[in-house]
């Protein structure tokens, strides 16, 4: 059996360990040693870029994702979108970025150095917030486990009326949120539609060969 290997090992802004594991072809990460994501269950990410970006087509288009993760979801955005995207990234973490690069760049870290792709190392709430206005095309969130579990206290704005109000600000009319969630949340679909956004749940594979869809991606249309 193949050992299960620490690869690198970080901390959060607010002080949670934050490790990175090998073992036999995946890579996995970890928060305060709970499963945070693993390069073999990739399928719900790719879901979540075909839902906000499938309708926009080739042309131009200023997509953003928040959250890196592993790249699977940028790698889709990327297969979907043309030469003449424009694909911004925030992520929190230095470290995944860095660690991407390092340790992932035959997963996905060449991605990275896409011509079309803009890295920002920030609170993507604080990067939606500072966006003029109706800039965005779509907006991906694949941020913690989902609005009803936080790793970064602050991520839980995203979910609540402070982030609907900031997301209608930058999205274009007729853009999409795209909203990564580890189960499904009634009430949160219940405060996006009572925030003026056209809704849509959709169940998602953690793997290709699943029997069951176990993750679910919220779909909000801007009126």
């Amino acid at each position: 059996m193949k050992p299960f290997l620490l690869l690198a090992t970080s901390h959060t802004p607010d002080g949670a360990e934050l490790t990175l594991h090998a073992h036999d072809s995946n890579f996995y990460l970890r928060v305060n040693r709970q499963p945070l994501m693993g390069t073999n269950a990739s399928e719900s990410e790719k879901v979540l870029a075909e839902l906000a970006c499938a309708h926009l087509g080739t042309g131009p288009a200023n997509v953003l994702i928040g959250g890196l993760g592993f790249g699977f979801t940028l790698r889709r955005v990327l297969e979907l979108m043309g030469p003449a995207a424009h694909v911004q990234v925030a992520e929190l973490l230095p470290q995944v970025v860095a660690w991407n690069r390092e340790y992932l760049a035959d997963v996905n870290g060449h991605l990275l150095d896409d011509k079309r792709v803009e890295i920002t190392v920030d609170d993507v709430f604080q990067v939606i917030s500072r966006a003029p206005k109706a800039h965005y095309d779509a907006i991906l969130l694949d941020v913690d486990n989902g609005p009803i579990a936080m790793v970064q206290d602050g991520n839980a704005r995203l979910y609540q009326t402070q982030g609907f109000s900031a997301i209608t600000h930058a999205l274009k009319p007729g853009g999409r949120v795209t909203f990564w969630s580890a189960s499904t949340d009634h009430a949160f679909a219940k405060r996006l539609s009572k925030a003026g956004f056209k809704v849509e749940t959709v169940a998602a594979k953690a793997y290709p060969q699943a029997k069951r869809s176990t993750h679910t991606i919220f779909v909000a249309e801007r009126k």
